[in-house]
């Protein structure tokens, strides 16, 4: 038997169907049709692990009541919530409240068994590793997926801050995740109803940036051919996430600075000052700090966005996600390009586990689509990886210790070389802007071959 599976259900019909295509799959099954009968089974058992299938709508007792009593019961049951009535509300609160992932009626059979793999797969790890492991999603559709108590640590602070609806600074290096833990504070928050909107900070020069952020009016320059919302009017009674907050003009700085202190600002164009409501969340990878004390950062808006600060923990320090981060991408990838390729041999785990990841999780999920992509076999192996990564890593004997710099010098150089000095593709592989790029081989000393 592949694992246990519990489903708790009042509608007779589901529970016929889910036992009968989960028992097909190789799964041992138990059902229940209502709350009472399987928290008395849950409680006098003593099979541990599985996963429990719970419906939101119960007759007796509220989905989510059930989920917290699970969790008292048994923290070691992977909890997935079905509904047919999917909310933003319910879903935030089931994740909240500890459950794996959640479902919405009528889901296809794929879905299902995917998800139940999935999260037997994370209680597995979570059993070996001996922390919890954890999968979140950001508005996007992306997911975060963690088992180290060091991201845990971040990302329950993420739902605390997001409870008190302050504005909130996320630092760290690139390829983090800042922009899905800020999709994360969004969602958890009081304003999860309103929509959620980004802006990267350094992909535009300052008149464009200007104009998307606070709108236009016709006639205001050369092609403004009619009036423009910026992206503050859009999200007003939302949450903004501003990308690289750091590469703002002093300019924009004092134009933003308005809208944290009086709420107001005013389109290019205009005389006339609006009113707007929005919740910021701002990232960036510089110290701040430093910008301030050299003049490039304004103080009194350093202070507005830091409210509550948040440091995101680069990959190298959390290394027991990246064996689940890469399973992960490689199911993820391999469903999306309909290749074979579901597993990763143990020296191509070993390579990823050793490697430094300066460029963090955004370069492990393109080192594993690329893989993907190129694999001979149902497995990843080591020539399906990168040469930089099948290079010996610092500390190993013999070789002397590579320091982040340099392992990134390698990786930009590597990509470089590898397109053809095509920059918009090498950025778009490293999952950097242009302009981040062009300012790496400045400062790397790169030239083509």
């Amino acid at each position: 038997m592949k694992g246990t599976v519990y489903i708790c259900d009042d509608e007779e019909g589901m529970l016929r169907y889910l036992r009968k295509s989960l028992t097909a799959w190789g799964f041992s099954v138990k059902t229940h049709s209502s709350a009472p009968s399987l928290l008395q089974n849950l409680e006098e058992g003593e099979e541990r692990g599985g996963v429990l299938l719970l419906d939101i709508r119960m007759p007796e007792m509220d989905g989510l009541e059930v989920l917290r009593r699970v969790k008292g019961l048994r923290p070691d049951l992977g909890v997935i919530m079905m509904t047919g009535y999917g909310t933003i509300d319910s879903a935030v609160e089931a994740i909240k409240l500890g459950a794996f992932d959640y479902l919405t009626k009528p889901f296809p059979e794929e879905r299902l068994s995917a998800v139940i793999e999935h999260c037997l797969e994370n209680r597995k790890l979570q059993t070996e590793g001996g922390g919890r492991s954890d999968v979140d999603h950001s508005s996007s559709g992306e997911e975060i997926v963690f088992c180290s108590p060091r991201f845990r640590e971040t990302f329950d602070l993420a739902q605390r801050a997001a409870a008190g609806d302050v504005n909130v600074l996320l630092q760290g290096e690139s390829g983090t995740g800042k922009e899905l833990i800020a999709a994360v504070i969004h969602r958890a928050g009081p304003r999860a109803q309103r929509c959620f909107l980004a802006l990267n900070c350094a992909t535009l020069n300052d008149n464009l940036l200007e104009s998307q952020l606070f709108g236009h009016l016709k006639g205001s320059f050369t092609g403004a051919d009619s009036n423009r919302r910026g992206l503050l009017e859009e999200a007003d009674g939302g949450s903004l996430f501003l990308d690289e907050v750091a590469e703002l003009s002093t300019h924009l700085q004092a134009k933003l600075l308005r809208v944290l202190q009086d709420g107001e600002f005013i389109p290019v164009g205009s005389t006339k000052a609006r009113r707007v409501d929005v919740r910021f969340v701002a990232a960036t990878n510089k110290n701040l700090e430093e910008l301030v004390a050299k003049g490039e950062f304004r103080e009194d808006l350093y202070y507005r966005l830091n409210v509550f600060s948040l440091q995101l923990p680069p990959l190298r320090e959390r290394p027991e996600d990246v064996t689940l981060l890469a399973r992960h991408f490689l199911e993820r990838a391999a469903d999306r390009l309909g290749r074979e390729v579901k597993q990763i041999d143990d020296p191509a785990l070993k390579m990823l586990v050793r490697y430094p990841w300066p460029g963090n999780v955004r370069e492990l999920r393109n080192v594993i689509e690329r893989g993907a992509i190129i694999a001979r076999s149902r497995s990843l192996t080591p020539d399906d990886l990168p040469e930089h990564l099948r290079r010996p890593q610092a500390g190993a004997a013999g070789h002397a210790p590579v320091t982040l710099a340099e392992a990134e010098r390698c990786q930009v150089a590597s990509i470089l070389e590898r397109v053809g000095w095509n920059k918009s593709q090498a950025a778009r592989m490293l999952g950097i802007t242009r302009r981040t790029l062009d300012r790496k081989i400045l400062d790397y000393g790169l030239s083509p071959s």
